[in-house]
């Protein structure tokens, strides 16, 4: 048997870091604003005759094997550790070969890891039999790479990458809920640059300071995220009455107020293309994921978006990425 599945990384446009738990039961109504990208994370299962388990990473250039005998010993393996630690979780009883490959560069902020994650589980539980329903992925991923991470992850991340599109994520007491954002996909994609600065992302913010001087109390670190969610409220109202000018306003707007989370959001080297992008055309920016590194996406004046890509296409480092947006989440081929 073979299984192929594919997942849709994200650009995240408003919202982020509060979807940590348990940081939005603190902000009523809070919620994120992303749309899903074309750049996938793929992973193929083929079934073996033996007791063999072989792990690939080809972006990753890693590969290793074990068999079903050891299988135990994948809980604490620290080689491709979120693929270890998912087949130890789902325990197949046959041989297989796991290849998994990204098509968004290495630290992008794009949601690489949380994609591939949900490619992942998507094939694995086709491999043991389809154990749990596709309601139950997200849970799953988001606790199997809390165990990778060793702190709580945002749940956005996994919604883009299950059911694709535009979308709302709303947390509240009772549940997290997708809203489908049924917007101007055209218009975005026409838009919106999503630019690779050439930097891995390896600092911006560290979550998990944040999310412990939040419940340590602090007050300003509160109002920030406040202001967070009021931003990704309002950018889904003006995204809905595509009303273009007012989403150029909130973009503009909120990202000196995320800045306020950390300094280490943007490099010198993102400040002067940001600088770039903004002086051919941008109005506005947006460090994808926690920052430090990584992508950013620039939301741009009508028909200006070539302006733009040209002037970022000058700068060392960079890389203008060539997507689409993508409508389709989660997909499982078996043959």
């Amino acid at each position: 048997m073979i299984i192929e599945t594919s997942a849709p990384t994200r650009v995240d446009l408003a919202g982020g870091t509060i979807d940590i738990p348990p940081l939005f039961l603190f902000h009523e109504g809070a919620a994120t604003v992303n749309f899903a990208v074309d750049l996938l994370a793929k992973c193929r299962i083929e079934t073996r005759d033996d007791d063999l388990i072989v792990l690939e990473s080809i972006d990753r250039g890693v590969k290793f094997e074990t068999s079903l005998d050891h299988i135990g010993e994948l809980k604490n393996e620290p080689r491709l550790e979120l693929l270890s630690k998912l087949v130890y979780f789902f325990k197949p009883e046959t041989g297989f070969n796991m290849i998994t490959d990204s098509e968004a560069p290495a630290g992008a902020g794009l949601a690489g890891s949380s994609t591939l994650n949900i490619a992942c589980i998507g094939a694995l539980n086709t491999l043991v039999g389809d154990r749990y329903s596709p309601d139950r992925f997200i849970p799953i991923a988001a606790n199997v790479e809390c165990q990778v991470i060793k702190v709580p992850t945002g749940f956005q991340d996994y919604y883009s990458a299950q059911y694709g599109g535009a979308a709302a994520i709303h947390f509240a007491p009772d549940g997290i809920t997708r809203e489908p954002l049924n917007i101007d996909l055209k218009t975005l994609h026409e838009r919106t640059i999503v630019l690779y600065t050439g930097e891995p992302r390896n600092s911006g913010t560290n979550n998990w300071e944040i999310t412990k001087r939040h419940i340590d109390g602090d007050r300003e670190l509160f109002d920030i995220f406040e202001g967070i969610r009021d931003f990704a409220l309002s950018l889904r109202k003006a995204l809905l009455a595509d009303d273009w000018n007012l989403v150029g306003d909130i973009l503009q707007a909120a990202f000196p107020h995320r800045k306020r989370l950390s300094p280490m959001i943007t490099t010198p080297h993102m400040d002067e293309l940001i600088d770039a992008a903004l002086n051919n055309g941008a109005i506005a920016a947006k460090v994808c994921g926690a920052g430090g590194g990584g992508c950013i996406a620039f939301f741009c004046e009508e028909n200006r978006k070539a302006d733009v890509e040209t002037a970022l296409a000058a700068q060392p480092g960079a890389e203008v990425l060539k997507y689409n947006i993508s409508t389709d989440g989660l997909k499982i081929d078996v043959s």
